[in-house]
């Protein structure tokens, strides 16, 4: 099977691009899939706030044309706001609504959010409820395996999410304890595998097609999503996707096409935010950029990388990158003096 069913939508990939707060925002989406990426989540949206109008919130949950899906993640604590946050969604244009139990953030778990949830299994079934009550668009969850080593509950609650009418459930290989720490833990994905009958999506640490093909053979997932290993890579749902259908291999984009890649979604983020806004935000991402060049050195990228975000104009910055990729080598004063 080459894609994936989720209630009534159906995604053309087994390759899922993770919800990540500061990251996948709407330009890194149109980036993503420009690139033919199936399936980008928005950053994780605060569902009072959302329901409130904070601009900031709602700019998290920004549609935007052009996108072959609208999937919207939900993170909160109160069923009432969750429903709200669920039916602002639905009306927003998503298709698939997310609701969060996976972030180990101490912002958010504090605020008993995020993976604080599934230290309550009651709480969080109503908190599911009232999604799936919401919308009538499909629910799905995303989790880790528990709190820590001693908590490990993700297959119970995966079961009561499906009862509650859950379409599909994604696992991070950690507990919240282990926040990123150490190595995902794929095995333990296939406690939540068979406990359920809906599609489970496994995450944590698979950036290329040997870890994809691990992570999907020990946990018997439908499907992979990547977190962490698209920073820099917009197209990796796209070509990682392209590799498992075919039994790889896999490839990654030439130079030239990474620069017009790069500069594509430098010139969404300044549309989108504004000049000074944008370029604060792109740096980030135009610091994975070039860190995943492929030229020179780790060393000379990273000094590359420190040059490139220090300037504050947008012409002077496009310049810059340009020159940087036709030299194809790092030569920090002539970036500095573009």
């Amino acid at each position: 099977m080459n894609g994936l069913q989720i209630g009534d939508v159906i995604i053309p990939g087994r390759v899922l691009i993770a919800p990540m707060t500061g990251v996948s925002d709407l330009p890194f989406r149109q980036a993503a899939s420009r690139q033919g990426a199936p399936y980008v989540a928005t950053e994780m949206v605060a569902c009072d706030s959302f329901a409130r109008g904070r601009p900031d919130v709602v700019r998290r949950a920004a549609v935007g044309e052009g996108l072959p899906l609208m999937v919207i993640q939900l993170v909160g604590r109160e069923a009432e706001w969750i429903a709200k946050g669920a039916k602002l969604a639905e009306q927003a244009g998503a298709d698939i609504i997310d609701f969060n139990m996976g972030c180990p953030a101490k912002e958010v778990t504090g605020a008993l959010s995020g993976s604080a949830l599934m230290r309550d299994e009651e709480l969080a079934s109503r908190l599911i409820g009232a999604a799936v009550e919401g919308t009538t668009r499909p629910v799905t969850l995303k989790m880790r395996l528990g709190w820590d080593e001693h908590w490990k509950n993700a297959p119970d609650i995966a079961a009561r999410a499906e009862q509650l009418g859950v379409k599909a459930i994604t696992v991070h290989g950690r507990t919240r304890q282990q926040f990123y720490k150490g190595s995902a833990d794929w095995k333990a994905v296939a406690d939540v595998k068979r406990a359920v009958k809906i599609p489970v999506i496994v995450n944590g640490d698979i950036t290329d097609l040997a870890t994809a093909d691990a992570a999907l053979a020990q946990s018997g997932a439908d499907a992979v999503m990547i977190g962490r290993g698209s920073y820099g890579r917009p197209w990796i749902a796209t070509h990682l996707g392209s590799a498992l259908a075919a039994g790889g291999p896999m490839t990654e984009p030439d130079m030239k096409s990474r620069l017009a890649i790069l500069m594509d979604h430098l010139a969404s983020s300044l549309r989108f935010y504004g000049d000074a806004l944008g370029l604060k935000v792109f740096r980030k991402h135009l610091g994975w950029y070039v860190e995943n060049a492929p030229f020179g050195t780790s060393a000379t990228r990273r000094e590359a990388k420190a040059t490139l975000c220090r300037i504050e104009n947008a012409t002077v910055l496009e310049k810059a990158v340009m020159k940087l990729w036709q030299d194809g080598l790092v030569m920090s004063a002539p970036i500095a003096s573009v």
